[in-house]
């Protein structure tokens, strides 16, 4: 099974491409894959599950970036790894669009489509919330600060449990994340501060 790519190991590759290395070319590609998976995997909506393979779509991802590959290499307008998710995201997006909205004529193209993030991916979220000591409430059992935590995320305005689902399912870098999103770093941050707060306040709040 392939490592996954460092950001040393993807500047290597992309001045070895830059220097016309069509192995490098290749392997920048293929080495985000596990990452674009998990991406699309954590967003896919649970009703597409017997339809659409998160693999295929990345396989479909992938090979939309070749196409922009050249182009992305002269210019380098974002980091790689956001450059190369926004294809993912747009095949993601595709998919939701054909299968669950293609009845729903009232949506216009450039209106922003929102993907609910499943139960296991929920779910997930609030394990690595609780491992990584962010729930405030130690003293409950942990299967109860797990339904606690869910039901706190639920309730996060959509761009505030966004960017902590980017850091903590994702595990995108601050610097990835802005880029992303077109934010500054310290917008990322504050962001996440601020959902972290709500979702505190959420916790200490519930019963």
């Amino acid at each position: 099974m392939a490592m996954p790519a460092t950001s040393a190991d993807t500047r290597e590759l992309l001045e070895r491409s830059v220097r016309g290395d069509a192995a490098a070319r290749q392997e920048l590609l293929v080495c985000h894959r596990a990452r674009l998976r998990r991406m699309v995997a954590v967003r896919l909506d649970p009703r597409l599950a017997a339809r659409v393979d998160p693999s295929d779509l990345v396989q479909e991802a992938l090979t939309d970036a070749v196409v922009h590959l050249d182009d992305y290499l002269r210019d380098r307008p974002l980091p790689f790894y956001p450059w190369l998710r926004q294809f993912a995201w747009e095949r993601l997006v595709k998919a939701h669009r054909q299968h669950i909205h293609a009845q729903r004529r009232s949506i216009r193209r450039e209106e922003p489509l929102e993907m609910p993030l499943s139960d296991d991916s929920i779910h997930e979220l609030a394990r690595r919330l609780i491992a990584g000591g962010t729930s405030p409430s130690s003293h409950l059992a942990r299967e109860e600060e797990r339904r606690r935590v869910r039901a706190a995320l639920a309730g996060l305005e959509p761009p505030d449990r966004e960017v902590l689902v980017m850091r903590h399912l994702e595990q995108m870098e601050t610097a990835e994340i802005a880029a992303a999103l077109g934010i500054s770093l310290g917008a990322v941050r504050n962001r996440q501060y601020r959902a972290l707060l709500r979702l505190r306040a959420a916790l200490e709040g519930g019963g």
